[in-house]
């Protein structure tokens, strides 16, 4: 991997620049972005299974090393008490650091590029109101001898510039392509991913096994593998109540994002219409059979 982004570097063949922060404006109402988090699996990565929300710590493995969930509470010393909304906002939809550095892929900061204004301002406003926790944020644990020149690389090859909405879609089918692609990112999770880490879209949503969180479902509406022969009830039942049509419940990692973690936010906490949007566009995306990479 390094090698490859080392040439496309020294090459100079790929030229980027970030876009310039967006102008948030007003700050954003936490009541609403605590929706937002909901509708993003409570941001459940950054919070470990004893709580408190938000605290960080959480070790995500990936084939390139094991990285760390940072603290996003509001402590000013280890969280983002001190950082500026202009910087979450270059963290979450730029994958821009404090320092100006770029951060690891792990943080799809590449999806949530697409989450409009208000939302972004609404979800940093909930964010800011966590509770502090006192938890230092853990080194990240990767072979990669350049790392953040590596995330650099990466960001240059695989981050597709969006321009995000000034407000999201407000109902629909299109309300649901917005939260899966860029709120709820279920593409992170449920589409396969190259050798590079980043998600292969010609098989957009179609399962993994043995990734790094395991065995991951197609979510296409294929009959045979997929959710094909769900309707749109069975879908939200699953967001909702964490029941599969066969009445048996979801395990693991799907389970946490229904539920939440140490009582955050999780898909049950969300508005019922939004889940609906979402089930409505699940059943629209492209069928694909194959359930392994």
């Amino acid at each position: 991997m390094v090698r490859v982004l080392l040439i496309v570097l020294a090459s100079g063949c790929v030229l980027a620049c970030d876009a310039p922060p967006s102008a948030l404006g007003d700050a954003g109402d936490p009541r609403r972005g605590a929706e937002i988090a909901a509708l993003g699996g409570g941001c459940g990565c950054h919070t470990p299974e004893a709580g408190p929300v938000g605290a960080g710590g959480v070790a995500i493995e990936t084939p390139f090393g094991v990285f760390y969930a940072s603290n996003i509470t509001s402590d000013v010393t280890h969280g983002i008490g001190a950082w500026t909304d202009a910087e979450l906002e270059g963290a979450l939809r730029r994958g821009v650091l404090r320092d100006g550095s770029t951060e690891a892929p792990v943080m799809p900061y590449h999806l949530y590029a697409g989450m409009s204004d208000a939302d972004i301002r609404d979800l940093i406003a909930w964010m800011r109101a966590l509770p502090p926790a006192d938890r230092e944020n853990p080194p990240h644990e990767v072979w990669l001898p350049f790392p953040r020149l590596a995330f650099w690389g990466w960001k240059l090859l695989f981050a597709q510039p969006i321009v995000a909405p000034a407000v999201a879609p407000a109902a629909g089918v299109e309300r649901g392509r917005y939260l899966v692609d860029h709120v709820s990112i279920c593409g992170d999770c449920h589409t396969p991913r190259n050798v590079f880490g980043a998600p292969d879209t010609s098989r957009y949503l179609a399962g993994v096994i043995d990734g790094p969180i395991g065995d991951v479902p197609n979510i296409t509406p294929d009959d045979a593998v997929g959710v094909g022969e769900w309707d749109e009830a069975d879908m939200v039942a699953l967001l909702q109540d964490g029941m599969l049509p066969d009445m048996d419940n979801i395990q693991g990692k799907m389970a946490d994002v229904v539920e939440g973690i140490a009582e955050g936010p999780g898909y049950f906490d969300a508005p019922t219409a939004d889940l609906e949007a979402i089930a409505a566009y699940l059943k629209t995306v492209t069928p694909l059979g194959q359930r392994r990479p």
